[in-house]
């Protein structure tokens, strides 16, 4: 799968994907400090889906209405036990298919899905 990591996903997660065979654009190695809608844009051109922990994407999917070819945020508490790359990457695999062009929220307890209508 082809993903774009947005500069708030630790190094770790991008690491994982790597070594599970998943192709990672890594904002934060290659464009840091390039706006969230130029990251946005940037998963978009690679057919990416764009993992990041930043909840303002949100904003430009929903109320901004920017195309997008799927959206992919994890929110995290301080309190969580799972290893975040692991849980990141069993996700992943688990509903690929879901998550391209879908709406997906990650947190230590479930992973919401809301699909983009066509």
């Amino acid at each position: 799968m082809n993903i774009v990591a947005d500069e708030s996903i630790d190094r770790q997660i991008v690491d994982r994907l790597r070594s599970e065979g998943h192709q990672v654009l890594f904002i934060a190695e290659l464009y840091p400090g390039i706006s969230d809608g130029e990251v946005l844009a940037r998963s978009r051109e690679h057919e990416a889906l764009l993992l990041t922990a930043d909840r303002d994407f949100g904003e430009l999917v929903f109320r901004q209405h920017l195309l997008h070819a799927g959206v992919f945020p994890s929110v995290w508490p301080a309190c969580i036990r799972t290893p975040k790359a692991a849980l990141v990457a069993a996700q992943i695999h688990a509903h690929a298919s879901e998550l391209c062009n879908g709406f997906a929220v990650l947190s230590d307890r479930a992973l919401r899905l809301r699909r983009q209508r066509s």
